[in-house]
């Protein structure tokens, strides 16, 4: 049996009563932390706590060569994430290749960062399309600087219909962990090269280490925001859509942005 466990946002205390009983009755544990990490932890307080020893697997092991999947045929393995188990298409891809092997699987969800996001800054989650994905720039051939656009490309087709824009940023085994600054000077960039308008006065919310007990939250426009302070990771940033007031209200109130986001109402 394999067991997918979510296990937060922040630190080994997330992780539900549920998932603690599944990870202590477990005869091997698991964990991969390269889709997303728990700040507030590390590997030796998660097994103090758990009472397990944890192996960490890479991406390798995960999506190429998941061999360590048979073990589950005769015996009780836990799949541990950070977040919610099943946000990641990964981890959905690995469900089903379990289930073809004939291993029966369970889910255990967590606090997600996709409805946090929503508690955190007072985004309805209604109001959000489909969310993006900004990964490092990588240097072509030619030794220039290649940006992805396909960021860009989401964010305007969800300002053209209105909606909100959840916006992930990468985390780089070599290059670490994208900040909300570096993600806006890129967006900011493409900007600049294709002159469309879309970032050009965008209103734009980053979060920093939600499920801390100190996150931070700050809206501002985004040639502003750039170069506000957000500390240590995790970062994830929003690009709003259409507001209603009380989303409006909130980020004035809640997120320190400016006043002039009250006309930006639907």
């Amino acid at each position: 049996m394999l067991t997918f466990i979510g296990l937060g946002l922040f630190d080994e205390c997330d992780i539900s009563l549920k998932g603690l009983e599944a990870v202590r009755e477990a005869d091997l544990v698991y964990a991969e932390f390269y889709t997303s990490y728990l700040m507030g932890t590390n590997l030796e307080k998660m097994e103090e706590l758990y009472g397990k020893k944890v192996f960490l697997l890479s991406r390798e092991d995960v999506e190429q060569h998941p061999d360590w999947l048979n073990k589950a045929r005769d015996r009780k393995l836990c799949f541990l994430t950070g977040g919610d188990t099943m946000v990641s298409t990964t981890h959905v891809d690995l469900r089903l290749r379990a289930e073809r092997l004939g291993i029966e699987t369970h889910l255990i969800h967590g606090a997600s960062i996709a409805s946090a996001v929503s508690g955190l800054t007072g985004l309805q989650n209604y109001h959000f399309g489909k969310s993006a994905s900004i990964p490092h720039p990588y240097e072509s051939r030619r030794g220039t600087k290649v940006i992805s656009e396909t960021p860009y490309d989401i964010i305007k087709q969800n300002l053209e219909l209105g909606l909100h824009t959840l916006v992930f940023l990468d985390i780089d085994k070599e290059k670490g962990y994208m900040t909300i600054n570096t993600a806006l000077e890129l967006l900011l960039e493409v900007e600049e090269q294709r002159k469309e308008g879309v970032m050009h006065g965008a209103a734009a919310v980053g979060i920093a280490r939600a499920g801390s007990e100190s996150p931070v939250i700050k809206a501002d426009y985004a040639e502003k925001l750039k170069d506000f302070d957000f500390g240590e990771p995790l970062h994830i940033l929003v690009i709003p859509g259409k507001l209603h007031f009380l989303e409006a209200e909130a980020l004035v109130k809640l997120a320190g942005g400016p006043i002039g986001f009250m006309k930006k109402v639907e």
